[in-house]
């Protein structure tokens, strides 16, 4: 081989090199920007010329179409318990009503079923001071105390009563009198009743003040 020849395939072979150099520069460099965006990025079937922004923003608002979804049944779930509470609520109050007109129902066969003694009293006094009216007082009286008996066992305390210190919480004083002390009940128009620390109804009475 000549020194030309040798020159010459030295020449073809740096040639070469240079070429190969520069396809080892480019390839890793496509490999590394478009292969990566492929492995990271793969458009589905159906989208067409989409980029991956716009991807995401279709994601996006999916994930927000299935979260609306989940607060609307949640919504409707919330509504059918509001409406079963409502509808026990309802129920409950009626019960109630119910409970509550029965007692009073019960209350009121009660005390008229005790008061019905009084009644025949009255009766059997009347049929007497028709005959005998000196019989008639002594009648009645009798039945007053039964009357008071049967309101002392139903928690009624009687209250006005002559001589008793006059007390706003259970006494009406209509008239005020001369006397020799002050606030002291010297007449009662019409006796009170109380039922422990509640006023049933107040005694009218007179109260006498002193001069």
């Amino acid at each position: 081989m000549t020194q030309d020849d040798q020159k010459k395939n030295q020449n073809e072979q740096a040639t070469q090199d240079s070429h190969d150099a520069r396809g080892e520069q480019t390839t890793p460099a496509s490999a590394d920007g478009q292969d990566a965006d492929d492995a990271d990025f793969q458009m589905p079937e159906g989208f067409p010329g989409m980029d991956e922004n716009m991807f995401g923003q279709v994601q996006e608002m999916m994930a927000r179409l299935e979260r609306a979804g989940e607060l609307e049944q949640e919504n409707a779930d919330l509504k059918g318990k509001l409406g079963r509470l409502a509808s026990d609520f309802e129920n409950y109050r009626r019960r109630t009503q119910e409970d509550v007109e029965a007692a009073q129902n019960q209350g009121v066969a009660k005390a008229a079923e005790r008061l019905m003694p009084v009644y025949d009293d009255l009766d059997r006094a009347l049929g007497m001071g028709s005959s005998d009216p000196a019989k008639l007082l002594p009648g009645v009286q009798a039945v007053q105390s039964k009357v008071l008996g049967i309101f002392s066992g139903l928690g009624l305390e009687a209250t006005g009563q002559e001589g008793e210190h006059f007390d706003p919480r259970w006494h009406e004083a209509i008239q005020v009198v001369p006397g020799d002390q002050d606030d002291v009940i010297v007449q009662v128009y019409q006796l009170g009743f109380r039922m422990g620390d509640r006023l049933v109804r107040p005694a009218r009475v007179v109260v006498s003040r002193k001069q």
